[in-house]
């Protein structure tokens, strides 16, 4: 039986594999497991839960809800609200165990449950384990006044908490006579990223901002930056900032429309985490996908980069294990441990515009300072993958390509986690050469693993 919580907690078509009845048994299952564990603090544990603006959302999280407090956990519903918001809350005001309904940059008729434990930091896959272990299981419910109380968060209190944490992470740079566009996908920061700029004194330019609980991610966000792109140059903006649905991840788009991705704004960020002081080891933390060009451009500037496997649970690892203050994926999840413990799209769009307003300098002037290396990816479907990384041939002939390649390109092979094909890329210094790597690579893959 496949696992069910994936890479970032269990998601799913809403209200056909990721049913109400799931949900509940996984809350219940979930808080069993923590509160077994000496995770909860009290005798009347707590729990935040939140949800995107999908329509789904809202039946998901009254089970969600009804879950928890069937266990005798005390559930505040915070409403819509982007998932490091939650992850902020949770961690602020002292709580037990936070859900979170969304499935990201997903399209709308998916959902997911993702669960952050106290500390606003998700679960390890051994308690992830646990939970599907006891899903359905008999088990003695806690009734009369033992059973959980169930209230709303209202005048949206919490959500203001954290949108003034997102404030004052500036510690009090201003972004007065900057022009920013803001494509919040019709999701959660439709209701957070606008009032967070305008405090920071930022002229804000909002689209795709009125959500219907349908239009989430809909041609809109990080995954359809189109729409910004030509937003901020017909309003003659001075950038653009793109989230997804659930604002986890940022993109950005400079003043000539030019799209400016995870890469380019770890980068940005870093060298101003590290003019600051504050860039721990002057050591930035990026996935094995992050392009050459970032690794070359950083050594210019005195900055390790230290490269995690792929997800952005890696990067926090390496991150917590060693204290590093900045990290994340090409795809713009970006998490900067100052003041999030998960990858925060408002915040890193913040920090970005923080960045152009304290320098003066453009945001194309900012990226210029990485030069993205072509990169060519092929899938070879139908392939053993576990064998990528030990037949002879294929290690033999990638250790020969990245000697040809040197300095300047390298190349990665890497399983699916999902399906059974490998991964083939190639960075170079020519899109040709990257090309006639790729194939030859790729082919050979086809041929030594053919299933």
């Amino acid at each position: 039986m496949a696992r069910l919580f994936g890479t970032d907690g269990v998601r799913g078509v809403a209200n056909a594999d990721l049913t109400a009845e799931l949900a509940m048994e996984l809350s219940a299952a979930a808080a069993k497991v923590l509160g077994e564990a000496g995770a909860f603090t009290g005798r009347r544990p707590t729990a935040l839960v939140g949800r995107d603006t999908r329509i789904s959302g809202q039946l998901l999280s009254a089970a969600v809800n009804a879950g928890l407090a069937s266990t005798g956990v005390d559930v505040i519903d915070v409403g819509i609200v982007p998932t490091p918001g939650l992850a902020y809350l949770v961690n602020t005001q002292g709580t037990d165990l936070g859900v979170m309904l969304s499935a990201s940059h997903n399209p709308m008729p998916d959902n997911g449950i993702k669960f952050f434990q106290r500390g606003g930091v998700k679960l390890d896959d051994s308690i992830e384990d646990s939970i599907e272990e006891r899903l359905n299981e008999q088990w003695e419910r806690p009734i009369a006044g033992d059973v959980g109380r169930i209230t709303t968060d209202e005048g949206h209190a919490l959500r203001q908490t954290y949108i003034d944490a997102l404030v004052a992470s500036l510690e009090g740079v201003r972004l007065d006579g900057l022009k920013v566009v803001i494509d919040a996908a019709n999701g959660a920061a439709s209701y957070t990223a606008g009032p967070a700029f305008e405090a920071s004194g930022a002229t804000v330019v909002g689209i795709n901002n009125t959500p219907d609980g349908l239009n989430i991610n809909d041609n809109a966000g990080s995954t359809h930056i189109e729409g910004l792109q030509a937003a901020v140059v017909e309003h003659g903006a001075d950038l653009g900032i793109a989230l997804d649905g659930d604002a986890d991840r940022c993109l950005a788009v400079d003043a000539t429309g030019a799209v400016v991705d995870g890469d380019h704004i770890m980068a940005i960020l870093a060298l101003d985490l590290k003019e600051q002081g504050k860039l721990h080891n002057n050591t930035l933390v990026a996935t094995i996908m992050s392009n050459l060009g970032l690794i070359i451009a950083m050594r210019e500037h005195g900055i390790q980069v230290e490269q995690t496997r792929v997800g952005d649970r890696y990067v926090l690892e390496a991150m917590a294990q060693n204290g590093f203050t900045l990290g994340g994926e090409q795809s713009g999840h970006v998490i900067i441990s100052e003041y999030a413990n998960t990858g925060d799209g408002v915040l890193t769009g913040l920090h970005v515009a923080a960045r152009v307003a304290r320098s003066g300098r453009s945001l194309a002037s900012l990226a210029s300072v990485m030069t993205t290396l072509p990169q060519v990816m092929i899938n070879v479907p139908n392939v053993d993958k576990m064998r990528a990384g030990v037949d002879p041939e294929i290690t033999r002939a990638v250790t020969q390509a990245n000697n040809k390649l040197g300095m300047s390109g390298r190349v990665v092979l890497r399983p699916s986690g999902t399906e059974p094909l490998v991964r083939v890329m190639v960075e170079a210094s020519t899109a040709e050469n990257a090309q006639q790597v790729a194939e030859q690579l790729a082919g050979l893959v086809a041929s030594r693993l053919a299933l």
